[in-house]
């Protein structure tokens, strides 16, 4: 007789009896481990031992659960080892057995007592990835209980090599309607808005009624016919100059490189006595030689006259306008589309539209200059009269100040006034200044060399501007029309004032 752990005595009676062997009594179904679903042959079937130790180095796989034998069964086919008999040795391990062997030893890889006659097996479903708006269900730890999901699937047996999983990305919350998502937006920096206007955008104005324009003759040459006859026959005997003369030396002082911008302020002591037309030939000259964006900044709102002799065709934006939209953040392009391009270069920045409205007040001026500085290499201001606010402001803050006087007794006298105020001032001016002397009629009753020794003692720079036929004449100015004199004295005077702007600091 043999004896089996949890299996019934069947007697076995020997051959000489003559009669044919009892059948044999059905045995307890043996335990069974479920399957590794990521293994597609989990391994051969072993005999149920109790006696017999498991190998430690190669554990045995769960086997599927044997079919009740349908023969009986004999001594020499699957017969239960008897107690009494000797252990069998342990059976070398099968090479479709080997598996990787596990970190940690499992305390569920035991033999599990069978709870019915038949085993389900059950397959593990694969994992998917969770939706990308959803948070990841966390996996269980190994020996933990597996975590409720509200489905009915039985978890996966902890014995189970894990299928491995990629991580699952970040959670991202979900896009508005209406919006791109994000790996679909370009990284490009972002360009700074432009800035809200607080009020109607204005409409351009022509600089010179039309109806005017049809009145204003044929411009007239700064020279006159008999002067212009001599002066050629004077180049033509005279040999050409040497490179290198006073021209070619002004036009390296009218190009010296500036590390900041530079602001030029004009002004006079009174009306009328050619402070606009100074400031736009030293304007015209530094935009016609330089290489950098010059401004002709216009600060007087009394029906200033600067866009006409700059020949602007018309105007549309002003200082006024200009400043309440003026931020830091703006660039040169954004800016110059609030300004007026000139016909020979540079750009005009005007005070009014030709219209009569409030003067210009001091935090105006200081915000539109050091906001445009930082763009333009030289600002030319065309201030107000002297004692205005503006202008004394303007006088105080610039970096060179142009102070244009007539050719007069008492234009003289009031200027030398002017200049002792101005060497009262907290830093020194003077050094800084220049004079224009203009003469308003080709017949002058002043000695000029008395008169420029007189503001000399200041220790002031003078420059004379003489009279000129095409700048009496008023309207816009044209460079190829004016006198030889007038050209060669407007550019002394814008390198005058643009050393002494660089020099300051």
């Amino acid at each position: 007789m043999g004896h089996g752990p949890g299996g019934a005595v069947t007697p076995v009676e020997g051959s000489a009896s003559g009669a044919a062997p009892a059948p044999a009594a059905a045995k307890a179904p043996l335990p069974v481990r479920h399957p590794d679903a990521s293994r597609p042959n989990p391994g051969r079937r072993r005999p149920a031992s109790a006696a017999r130790p498991k190998p430690v180095e190669a554990p045995a796989p769960p086997t599927p659960a044997p079919a009740p034998p349908s023969a009986p069964a004999s001594e020499s086919d699957d017969a239960e080892p008897s107690p009494f008999d000797p252990a069998p040795a342990p059976e070398p391990p099968s090479p479709f057995d080997a598996r990787p062997e596990p970190a940690q030893p499992d305390a569920a890889s035991a033999p599990v007592p069978a709870a019915s006659d038949t085993a389900t097996i059950t397959f593990s479903a694969p994992l998917v990835e969770p939706p990308p708006d959803t948070e990841p269900t966390p996996e269980p730890a190994q020996g933990s209980a597996p975590v409720s999901t509200g489905t009915s699937a039985t978890p996966a047996p902890t014995d189970a090599v894990p299928t491995p999983v990629p991580p699952a990305p970040p959670a991202r919350p979900p896009a508005s309607p209406g919006s791109l998502p994000q790996s679909a937006a370009p990284v490009v920096r972002p360009r700074t808005a432009a800035p809200a206007i607080p009020f109607p955008a204005p409409e351009s104005v022509p600089t010179v009624d039309p109806r005017l324009t049809q009145a204003v003759g044929r411009p007239v040459h700064g020279d006159s016919v008999a002067r212009r006859t001599g002066q050629s026959i004077r180049r033509l005997a005279t040999p050409k100059a040497q490179p290198g003369g006073a021209e070619a030396r002004l036009a390296r002082e009218l190009q010296v490189p500036v590390s900041s911008g530079r602001i030029v302020a004009v002004t006079s002591i009174r009306g009328g006595v050619g402070k606009t037309t100074t400031a736009a030939l030293v304007a015209r000259t530094l935009q016609r030689v330089r290489q950098d964006p010059v401004l002709a900044l216009e600060a007087d709102a009394a029906l200033g006259t600067l866009a006409v002799r700059l020949g602007a065709p018309t105007v549309r934006w002003s200082i006024t306008e200009l400043a309440q939209i003026l931020t830091p953040e703006m660039h040169l392009l954004d800016i110059t589309g609030y300004l007026v391009p000139l016909p020979d270069g540079g750009w005009l920045l005007p005070a009014s539209q030709g219209r009569v409205g409030p003067p210009l007040d001091i935090p105006t001026y200081r915000t539109v200059t050091l906001g445009l500085r930082r763009h333009f290499a030289v600002t030319v201001a065309d201030c107000e009269t002297l004692p205005g606010e503006v202008a004394r402001t303007a006088m105080d803050t610039a970096h060179a100040r142009v102070v244009v006087a007539p050719m007069t007794v008492e234009g003289v006298g009031g200027t030398r006034v002017v200049l002792d105020w101005l060497s009262g001032l907290p830093h020194s001016a003077l050094s800084s200044t220049v004079v224009a002397l203009t003469s308003g009629t080709p017949d002058q009753n002043l000695d000029l060399g008395t008169a420029m020794g007189h503001l000399r003692e200041t220790g002031v720079g003078v420059v004379h501007l003489p009279y000129d036929r095409h700048l009496a004449a008023g309207g816009p100015i044209r460079e190829e029309l004016l006198s030889t004199t007038t050209q060669r004295a407007a550019a002394q005077l814008a390198a005058e004032a643009l050393h002494r702007a660089v020099r300051a600091r």
